[in-house]
């Protein structure tokens, strides 16, 4: 439940990795205040309130239709086309449909299942901390690759990429582990990229620079017959 809920507004709730940040940080908004008065104060109010909502995890309302491939993270889309899945799933090297969307450091960090099924495995792999937009951040990075059994048995990927700040990739999903869409499974901090690999042929339904609502947007349908979008700034 949201830690303030009226009929006009909602404060959402905080994931549960946040609560030590926040500790620590009301800590030394404790000591800014007691060193530098009213200064201290403010700035303490304000390094408490950014960590607090850096971590905040509200709820959302999922799309719930078989086939419908829902965005894991809020954010902004870098990319859209072919790649290569990262080799550690032990997927077939060929090319699969790929969307990639990069988190700044005020989107919500908080990862959502795209679809149902079962997860395969999860797999550590990648050693940098290239800045998250880098395209070069998919293969070099510190990263976490769920490999996803559909529920027809087709099989995705999706990956938790770290970035140039982000140090720790939270992530609670279990080899065998039925998910739906929507569903949490884990959090990346301060600031990081979310990949995602569909099978070949499907049609992606974001563009280059679409901002993304994890858990909302929809990103393709796997059962549909739709073509690629093209985006236009206006």
């Amino acid at each position: 439940m949201p830690l303030y809920k009226s009929d006009t507004f909602e404060l959402p709730d905080l994931h549960p990795a946040g609560w030590p940040f926040v500790g620590g940080a009301a800590v030394v908004w404790a000591i800014l205040a007691w060193a530098l008065g009213t200064l201290g104060f403010f700035l303490g109010l304000i390094v408490t309130g950014w960590v607090a909502y850096f971590f905040r995890d509200p709820d959302r309302i999922t799309p719930d239709r078989e086939g419908l491939v829902i965005s894991p993270a809020d954010g902004r889309v870098c990319f859209v086309g072919e790649g290569v899945p990262p080799a550690e799933l032990s997927l077939p090297s060929e090319p699969m449909a790929k969307i990639s969307i990069f988190l700044n450091l005020i989107d919500v960090h908080v990862n959502r299942i795209p679809v149902a099924g079962t997860i395969v495995g999860t797999y550590y792999a990648g050693s940098e901390y290239l800045n998250a937009s880098d395209p070069r951040a998919s293969d070099a990075n510190r990263r976490l690759s769920i490999k996803h059994r559909l529920n027809d048995g087709r099989e995705i990927a999706y990956v938790q990429v770290a970035g140039l700040v982000a140090r720790q990739i939270i992530n609670t999903l279990k080899p065998e582990q039925t998910v739906i869409a929507g569903e949490r499974f884990g959090i990346i901090r301060f600031g990081s990229r979310a990949d995602i690999y569909l099978p070949m042929g499907t049609a992606p339904l974001v563009c280059v620079g679409q901002k993304m609502v994890g858990g909302e947007t929809v990103l393709a349908d796997l059962n549909g017959e739709q073509v690629s979008r093209i985006g236009v700034k206006r």
